[in-house]
C-alpha cells in the first residue's frame, strides 16, 4: 500500500490540484468542470485567469471525449477508453494536462498539426482560427479542428505534446497547456 503515499508525494511534488483517471463521458466531464470551477473560485483567481483556465479545460475534456480511442478493453490489452486529466498550479501558472490512447495511424497527422500550430505567433493563430471557421467542415467525431487552436490562443503558450507507445496499434497522446496566472 506504499503506492498511496508514493502517489501523494508525486502529486504534492508536481503541485497537482485535480486528477481524474477513467472513462470520460459528458457526465464525468461536467463533474470535473464543476470541481475545478469551485477550486478556482476558492483560490480567489482573477476573472481573466479563471476564464482562460476554464476554456482550456473545456476544450481539453471535449478532445478526450470526442477523440479517445474507440477500442474496447480487450483481454490482455492495455487499450481502453480510459484517459487522464490533471491540473497543476504554482505561483505563476496553471497547467492543464491530458492523456488518452489514440491509433498510431493518427500520430503523424496530429504531430504535424500541433507542430504547425506551435510555429504560429498570436496573429498567425488568429488567422488559422478564422480560416478554420471560414472553411469549416464538421468531422465525423463532431469537431471542426478548432480545439487545439483555441487552447493555444487562450493560453498564449506553445502546446506541449508527446506520444508514448502502448502497443503495436496505439500510442498514448499526452498534452500539456500552460496558462499564466494574472494578478488583479
Amino acid at each position: 500500500m506504499n503506492f498511496i503515499y508514493d502517489l501523494h508525494r508525486t502529486m504534492m511534488a508536481e503541485k497537482l490540484i485535480l486528477v481524474y483517471e477513467g472513462d470520460f463521458t459528458q457526465e464525468s466531464t461536467k463533474s470535473i468542470l464543476s470541481m475545478a470551477e469551485r477550486n478556482l473560485d476558492s483560490a480567489g483567481e482573477s476573472s481573466g485567469t479563471k476564464r482562460k483556465v476554464f476554456n482550456v479545460m473545456v476544450e481539453a475534456l471535449q478532445n478526450i471525449v470526442k477523440h479517445s480511442s474507440e477500442q474496447g478493453l480487450q483481454a490482455g490489452s492495455l487499450i481502453s477508453r480510459s484517459a487522464i486529466f490533471m491540473i497543476s498550479k504554482d505561483d505563476l501558472r496553471y497547467c492543464v494536462m491530458t492523456g488518452n490512447p489514440i491509433p498510431k495511424s493518427r500520430v503523424a497527422k496530429l504531430t504535424n498539426n500541433l507542430t504547425e500550430l506551435n510555429n504560429k505567433d498570436k496573429e498567425g493563430l488568429k488567422e488559422m482560427y478564422k480560416e478554420i471557421i471560414k472553411n469549416t467542415q464538421i468531422s465525423e467525431k463532431g469537431g471542426a479542428g478548432l480545439g487545439f487552436v483555441d487552447m493555444a490562443r487562450k493560453s498564449g503558450e506553445k502546446l506541449g505534446f508527446s506520444f508514448a507507445e502502448m502497443d503495436s496499434e496505439h500510442d498514448f497522446f499526452c498534452l500539456k497547456v500552460t496558462i499564466s496566472r494574472e494578478k488583479e
